[in-house]
C-alpha cells in the first residue's frame, strides 16, 4: 500500500508491504517534482490510500500525479464507525479525514481513553472514550500559524523568541510564550475534562510542531510520528 497524508502545508507518505514501512518521506505541498522522483523508485502499489484536507484542487493534483500507476485512489473519509472507533460527530462525514485516521491510530495504540493531539497547520485536540467513542474535540490555529499571524498583523511585533517564560520581559519571548501557553492550555484543559470521566487517560501527540509542545506537557504522554499515516495503514489492513 502507498499511504498519503496530504495536509494543508505538507504531504507525508509511506510505502507499506506486509505491515512493514519500507519507504517514507515528507515534502512541502509545492515540491511535486521531488515527490515524483521519490515515487519513481517505488514498486507499483496495489492500493493507494489518501487522507486529503487540502481541498478539491489538491485532490485532482494527487489523482493526476498517481495516474501512471493505473491503481485507483481510495480517498479516506470519516465514517460512523470503523476500525473499533465510533464517530460521535454531529455530522460524522464532516470530520476531517486526518482527524479520523489519527483517532483510529491512537485507538489501536492505546486501546483506552486518550486525548489525541495533532500539531500541524491547525492544532486539533480530540477525545476518545475508554470504549473507542470519539467524544469531540477542539480546532485552533497551530503554533506556527499563530506566530505568523502576529508577525503579519502587528506592526511592532516582528521577532519570535525561543524561551518559554513564566513572566516574559521582552516582546519576542512574550510572543513565543503566548503562543505556546495558548496551545498547552487548550491541551491541558481538555485533558482535565477527559480525566474527570476516565482515570489517567493517555495523551497521544503528533504533528510537525509536536517537538515544540512535547517538552512542556506534564501528562501521561506518547509522542508518535506520522499518526495519520498509521491510521491509514489500520484502515487499509481492515479493508483488504
Amino acid at each position: 500500500m502507498l499511504l498519503l497524508d496530504v495536509g494543508n502545508s505538507r504531504c507525508k507518505w509511506a510505502f507499506v508491504r506486509d505491515g512493514e514501512w519500507l519507504h517514507r518521506g515528507t515534502l512541502d505541498n509545492t515540491e511535486w517534482k521531488a515527490l515524483q522522483q521519490a515515487f519513481a523508485q517505488l514498486p507499483v502499489p496495489s492500493r493507494i490510500l489518501v487522507s486529503n484536507v487540502a481541498g478539491a484542487a489538491m485532490a485532482q493534483r494527487v489523482q493526476a500525479f498517481c495516474a501512471g500507476w493505473n491503481c485507483p485512489l481510495e480517498f479516506v473519509t470519516a465514517r460512523a464507525e470503523q476500525c473499533g472507533v465510533r464517530n460521535g460527530y454531529q455530522h460524522p462525514q464532516r470530520l476531517g479525514s486526518d482527524r479520523w485516521a489519527a483517532l483510529i491510530a491512537a485507538w489501536h495504540h492505546v486501546r483506552g481513553a486518550c486525548l489525541v493531539v495533532n500539531c500541524g497547520t491547525a492544532t486539533t485536540v480530540d477525545a476518545l472514550s475508554a470504549e473507542g467513542e470519539f467524544l469531540g474535540g477542539l480546532i485552533l490555529p497551530g503554533v506556527y500559524l499563530m506566530q505568523q499571524s502576529l508577525l503579519d498583523n502587528a506592526a511592532q511585533l516582528k521577532e519570535i523568541g525561543s524561551v518559554l517564560c513564566e513572566f516574559p520581559l521582552n516582546t519576542a519571548d512574550g510572543m513565543h510564550s503566548g503562543v505556546l501557553r495558548a496551545t498547552l492550555g487548550a491541551i491541558e484543559h481538555q485533558y482535565a475534562l477527559l480525566n474527570t470521566r476516565y482515570a489517567n487517560p493517555r495523551c497521544v501527540l503528533s504533528g510537525g510542531a509536536a517537538e515544540k509542545v512535547y517538552p512542556h506537557l506534564r501528562l501521561p504522554l506518547d509522542c508518535i510520528d506520522n499518526l495519520v499515516l498509521h491510521g491509514l495503514q489500520n484502515i487499509g489492513e481492515e479493508t483488504v
